[in-house]
């Protein structure tokens, strides 16, 4: 596959504001800037994936919800609002994400009081507003009251592998307790856990581990100048990496606020529903990274698989267990809702990275931004190919399962029902 091109910042980031400012549904604008709100937050209190993941999830349903039921264009998530016709969307949908970041980021009153007096100063004041600001409390609140015993706040319990009195390193893993949230669309966190990794002596391990060896060393020869700028570009990782795709999408479709703010939901519901699924599969199989398993290749006895005693990846490899790949189901739940939704036919989405100041990647096809995720992590020398390919599946999965169950048309819906 032909790489995606890389293009200077500075030009796109100009043509993108144009764009926004002259091609997107004004009505649609208020989905988009609370998702930003919500971006900046997770920024300054450097949240980790999936507690970033949810609180998004939560904001973007509730959205939904409340510009819904004044339209009732779709089938709700799980909440039963009912609506005047005539109430404001855009105040609904402001009010809606305000009540939530509040309830999650109390510390940020100042901040999200202005941004909300802002999102409501265009409309004028008529009963029209009111309701929908009134509304747009309600659905917050229903949904925070549906979340609030969903299990993101378990303590976390990571018990690290020794023996009585032998060193091991002190750093505690991340996301171990992420898996115990409660699913969006899922019915379980291992719902769609993988087959187990194939075992050390296998073909597969041979192959995938000696390829990550020669490619994601941070001394490889073999790896391109293109595949390490693309391996840097997505140290960058999160909602931030999805959130600009999905603006794109819907400014490109011409989206008004309702099929807007579905959109996002759709996708943010997958994408947590990915964060869960990954770690459940992660801390149940427990696999080592390749800079463990390439300095202690001589344990498993594998004579394809030779120790390097100095390995090192490009990058600095993320605190967690290896199997499956997480930046890989997410980009693959994503960008399979994208498709499921907006179809094939988007333009060209671009993305920008803080981890590789200066440059945008482009794609023409939601599935090329996929698979590119895939490659970059091996290519940094964090995953086996076995892992990526496992995380892609994963993520359609969920993906396509978000799109058949969650948000449906109504009419498709009632038509569904027994």
């Amino acid at each position: 596959m032909k790489p995606a091109a890389r293009i200077p910042l500075a030009p796109l980031l100009a043509g993108a504001t144009i764009l926004a400012l002259f091609a997107s549904p004004a009505r649609s604008d208020v989905v988009m800037d609370w998702n930003i709100k919500a971006d900046a937050i997770g920024i300054e209190k450097q949240l980790p994936n999936a507690a970033n993941a949810r609180a998004q999830a939560m904001l973007h349903v509730a959205m939904f919800e409340a510009v819904n039921a004044i339209e009732k264009r779709y089938a709700p998530y799980k909440l039963t609002l009912t609506a005047d016709r005539t109430a404001s969307k855009e105040a609904a949908a402001a009010s809606a994400a305000h009540g939530v970041l509040l309830a999650l980021y109390p510390d940020q009153k100042p901040d999200l009081d202005a941004t909300l007096a802002a999102s409501l100063s265009s409309l004028a004041e008529t009963e029209a507003k009111a309701r929908g600001i009134e509304l747009g409390k309600k659905a917050a609140g229903e949904i925070l009251a549906l979340r609030a015993n969903d299990g993101s706040n378990a303590a976390e319990s990571y018990r690290p592998s020794t023996t009585p009195g032998v060193y091991v390193p002190t750093a505690i893993p991340i996301e171990s307790m992420s898996s115990r949230m409660t699913p969006w669309a899922m019915s379980t966190g291992s719902q769609f856990r993988p087959a187990p990794p194939p075992a050390l002596s296998s073909e597969t391990w041979a192959r995938d581990l000696n390829e990550i060896r020669e490619i994601g060393s941070s001394t490889s020869a073999k790896r391109t100048a293109e595949q390490t700028a693309t391996a840097r570009f997505w140290f960058f990782t999160g909602p931030r990496t999805y959130n600009t795709i999905v603006r794109q999408v819907a400014v490109a479709k011409k989206m008004d606020v309702v099929d807007c703010a579905r959109l996002y939901a759709l996708t943010a519901m997958a994408a947590t529903d990915a964060f869960i699924a990954v770690f459940d599969g992660k801390y149940a199989y427990n696999l080592w990274r390749p800079v463990t398993a390439i300095r202690n290749a001589d344990l498993t006895s594998n004579p394809a698989t030779p120790r390097d005693a100095s390995w090192l990846p490009l990058g600095t490899t993320p605190m967690h267990p290896e199997y499956p790949c997480a930046h890989c189901i997410v980009a693959s739940a994503v960008s399979t809702v994208l498709q499921g939704v907006a179809g094939n036919d988007v333009g060209e989405v671009t993305l920008s990275s803080p981890t590789a100041p200066g440059i945008a990647r482009k794609w023409t096809r939601l599935q090329d931004y996929s698979d590119e995720v895939s490659n970059a992590r091996i290519y940094a020398g964090f995953h086996y190919r076995f892992s990526t390919e496992a995380g892609k599946d994963m993520g359609k999965k969920i993906g396509d399962l978000t799109v058949a169950t969650q948000l449906r048309g109504a009419v498709a819906s009632a038509q569904s029902k027994p």
